[in-house]
């Protein structure tokens, strides 16, 4: 399984904020993260929506992990973000000819699950922990 690039960045970000205290802007984290500043904008409004990024405006605002973010499980992170989509798409267009007496799809479907199950004990505030809070602490600082 792959995770799509905004849940990747989505999980950069949390990670960067459980690290920082005060404001981040967008322009801070594209730098900090490597990222398109376009596309990093749009993982933030995401996140916000979530619930899990807060937003200050005016000149000198910028993003903070929300309050309950730190304790916020991976796996459920990333099953909001990912949606609801299957590892294959079976039903597509064209439908897979095998449907209807395959065992992959639903063996697949329980290898997903365990993936996620394998990151629900993983907290934001886990994956900021040392050794990598190190790491994350001086990114963007010369």
């Amino acid at each position: 399984m792959r995770l799509n690039r905004s849940t990747d960045i989505s999980l950069r970000i949390l990670m960067l904020g459980a690290t920082r205290h005060g404001l981040l802007t967008i322009d801070e984290l594209a730098d900090c993260l490597a990222v398109p500043r376009h596309h990093l904008a749009k993982v933030v409004q995401r996140l916000q929506h979530l619930g899990l990024l807060e937003t200050v405006r005016g000149r000198s605002g910028g993003v903070r992990l929300a309050a309950a973010a730190s304790s916020a499980s991976i796996g459920g992170i990333v099953r909001g973000l990912e949606g609801g989509s299957e590892v294959v798409d079976c039903d597509g267009d064209p439908a897979c000819p095998l449907s209807r007496g395959c065992l992959l799809r639903g063996a697949l479907s329980r290898a997903q699950e365990a993936f996620y199950a394998a990151l629900d004990p993983i907290t934001v505030g886990d994956l900021a922990a040392p050794p990598a809070r190190q790491v994350l602490l001086s990114l963007g600082r010369a």
